[in-house]
This record gives C-alpha cells, sequence and structure tokens, in this order.
C-alpha cells in the first residue's frame, strides 16, 4: 500500500435540492495502472453542490495522504468552480468554501496538479457520492489487490435498515497508519515592539505581551484555522508570554485545548540589542552588527549566534518528531525559529532566513516523513508559507 510515485485522485459531489441531502465521493488511483487503491462515498448532511464536491476533493486528498504519502498527486474533477479555483486562476468568495479551500490547500502536496474532465470521465466519483445518498455506503473502502467495480456496476450491499449506519460497499482491507507528521507553524501577533520594529528576543528578553491588535490577528488565524481543530492532535507553543498568550487564544477557539511548551522554538536572544530599533543598533553597536550579519557564529552581547538558533530549534523539532509521531500539531512559535525549520526543511542554507519575509500571525505548514532521510535531514515537505485569513490568492 506504499511506495506509489504518482497518483490521481478522482473526486465529485452532489446534493439533491442544492442546497439538499448531500454526499460527496472519491476514489485514489495508481496514476501508473490506474488501479483504484481507496475509495469514499459519505452523506455530509445539508448542503449545497460546491460544497459537497469541496468535500469529495478534501476526501481524496485525505485518501493520498493516507495510503500514498509522498506521491504526485492529480486531481480530476468536473466542477470547473474547484478546479479553476485550487488552481488559482479564480479566487474564492463564497464564505462556506473559503474554509473547504484552505483546508484542500493544507492537504495537497506541493506540485499537486487539477485537471477538469467531462462529467462522464468522473463515472466512478459520481458513482459513490450517489451510493452515499442512497444509504448504500458510508466511509472509506481500501482496495487491496482487488480489481475495481466498474463504474456502472449496482453495490452489492443492501440499504441499511432505518436507523441504522449506512454500510460499505465494495472490497476491504487493512487501514495503514499514516508516517507523515504535520507542523502547522503559527507566528504571534504583534506586540509593542513589533508596531515599533524593536529587537524582541525570547526568554531572557523584556517579554512584551501581546497588544489589542495582536490579540485581534491571531483571533482571526484561529477562526480561519477553525474547520480543521478536529483534524489537529496537540497544541505546542513556546513558553515566551506573546507565544503563549497567542496559543491560549487558538486553544479557546479551538474548543478548549492543553498547551504542551517546548523551549526549543523560542525566539532568538539579542542580548544588548533588546528593546532597540536597528536604526539604533546599528547607531549604537555597528561592528557588531555587520558581525552578526556576516558571520553566523556571531552573538550580539548577552544574546544567541543564529547558529546556536539552529541547533536549539532543530533539537526542539527532533524532539516533536520523535514524541508527536504520525500527528498534526500546531506550533505557537516566533519568526527566527520558524524560518529556521522552513530552510531545514528544504536543505537551504541557514542563510536563506534572511530572505524570508514572515507576517504576524501568519500560517506556515510543514510535513515530515517517518523513515525517510535525505543526507542528515528528515525528508519534508513546505505546504504553506506566511498564509492569513486576508490572502484572497491563498484561499
Amino acid at each position: 500500500m506504499t511506495g506509489y510515485e504518482r497518483v490521481v485522485v478522482e473526486a465529485d459531489g452532489g446534493s439533491r435540492g442544492n442546497p439538499g441531502p448531500a454526499a460527496y465521493g472519491a476514489v485514489l488511483k495508481d496514476a501508473l495502472t490506474g488501479t483504484p487503491i481507496a475509495e469514499d462515498g459519505t452523506r455530509i448532511g445539508v448542503a449545497t453542490n460546491n460544497v459537497a464536491e469541496y468535500s469529495g476533493l478534501i476526501a481524496g486528498l485525505r485518501l493520498a495522504e493516507e495510503f500514498a504519502p509522498g506521491a504526485d498527486v492529480e486531481v480530476r474533477m468536473d466542477s470547473q468552480l474547484v478546479v479553476e479555483q485550487l488552481s488559482g486562476r479564480w479566487k474564492v468568495r463564497h464564505p462556506d468554501l473559503k474554509p473547504l479551500a484552505a483546508e484542500a490547500n493544507r492537504l495537497a502536496p506541493f506540485g499537486t496538479t487539477y485537471t477538469w474532465v467531462p462529467r462522464d470521465q468522473n463515472a466512478y466519483a459520481d458513482r459513490l457520492a450517489n451510493e452515499a445518498l442512497d444509504g448504500l455506503r458510508h466511509g472509506v473502502t481500501v482496495l487491496v489487490g482487488e480489481a475495481a467495480p466498474d463504474a456502472a456496476e449496482e453495490a452489492e450491499e443492501t440499504p441499511s435498515a432505518p436507523g441504522e449506519e449506512p454500510k460499505a460497499s465494495g472490497y476491504r482491507g487493512v487501514l495503514v497508519p499514516s508516517d507523515r507528521t504535520t507542523l502547522i507553524l503559527i507566528r504571534h501577533g504583534v506586540t509593542a515592539h513589533t508596531t515599533e520594529k524593536k529587537f524582541s528576543g525570547g526568554l531572557k528578553s523584556s517579554n512584551p505581551g501581546l497588544s489589542d491588535e495582536g490579540r485581534d490577528q491571531v483571533r482571526a488565524t484561529a477562526e480561519w484555522l477553525r474547520p480543521i481543530a478536529d483534524d489537529i492532535d496537540l497544541l505546542v507553543a513556546s513558553p515566551v508570554r506573546r507565544t503563549h498568550e497567542s496559543a491560549e487564544i487558538v486553544a479557546e477557539v479551538f474548543g478548549g485545548r492543553d498547551i504542551v511548551p517546548e523551549p526549543g522554538f523560542a525566539e532568538m536572544e539579542f542580548g544588548i540589542w533588546e528593546g532597540l530599533t536597528f536604526a539604533e543598533v546599528a547607531e549604537r553597536h555597528q561592528e557588531d552588527l555587520d558581525a552578526w550579519l556576516g558571520n553566523l557564529d556571531h552573538a550580539p552581547g548577552g544574546g544567541e549566534s543564529l547558529r546556536a538558533v539552529e541547533e536549539r530549534v532543530l533539537t526542539g523539532l527532533e524532539r516533536v518528531l520523535s514524541e508527536q509521531s504520525g500527528k498534526t500539531i500546531a506550533v505557537v512559535s516566533h519568526v527566527t525559529p520558524i524560518k529556521t525549520m522552513v530552510a531545514h526543511a528544504l536543505g537551504a542554507p541557514l542563510e536563506s532566513v534572511y530572505r524570508l519575509e514572515l507576517s504576524p500571525a501568519s500560517v506556515t505548514v510543514l510535513s515530515f516523513f517517518r523513515g525517510g532521510r535525505e543526507g542528515d535531514r528528515p525528508m519534508a515537505s513546505l505546504r504553506l508559507f506566511n498564509a492569513r485569513p486576508t490572502d484572497e490568492p491563498f484561499l
């Protein structure tokens, strides 16, 4: 069930009434052989056609995540709306679709392509959706070593009796647990230091709390992520005041979560630069600043070098990956640790952090794969960078 190089997701959804009783269908296929790997047909209550179609896409991407981690993905749908929006050519304007588009973007591996196909070429997924609407199936069916039922075949299972859980049609197999650990990295909201563009360090800093603007920023981001809150297994935060306050807001919006502290994800210590603007540092400590910009091992007086921060952050990352393997984890941290993890995941030199911009309360998503390594790094992918609820091109 593993080792697929390329897979195809075929997805569809429909509503009898628009809005009305709705369901989706999705099938995951090996792109090289066309062999179905797993399928899902599920009712979703009352919804519109567009919501059902997006729900089918999300279900198909979850199948790819579960059964073909690391594979290249092509999505094929007969919904031009979904294909054009996820390809980035059309904006997502309807509020009901925005969180669904955000979840699809989160799940889609880097490089996922979207192809529109005529309805008659999407008959498999359409059949699954209609079976779910008719009460003939509900949930995922794993196809292990079995030929796929023809799209025109009728389901072999009989409808469930009233009040019973619908039965799954088709073939059954053994589920394989995902080997992907996903970090949803959230930068804290602004403080007075952020607004005034002052250096603000970690646990040894003056430790300013969030401003009202910063709290509003984090709450907006948490609300944006709330549709996927049930998929997040753990909430981790740097123990610095502004990140802990941000994590408390996220926990509240998510319906109450414990916050696990990770000191490895604290911000860089800036020593004597703490509370100064860049211009003030240049005026008072020009030689120190020049050395810091040109030498990754140089630390401001009483502070940390970027190389030392990297070592601390990656130690914390390794701790989280080993202790929370296979989970989806929201991590509230700071600009330097998040950019350091991005550079590490991409195999980019540490100097690249100087070329990355990260907004307050932004979301960056990294996935790490158990067992795979590229040199001294775990196999990883960057799935989202510096996204905010107001970023229309992302949504």
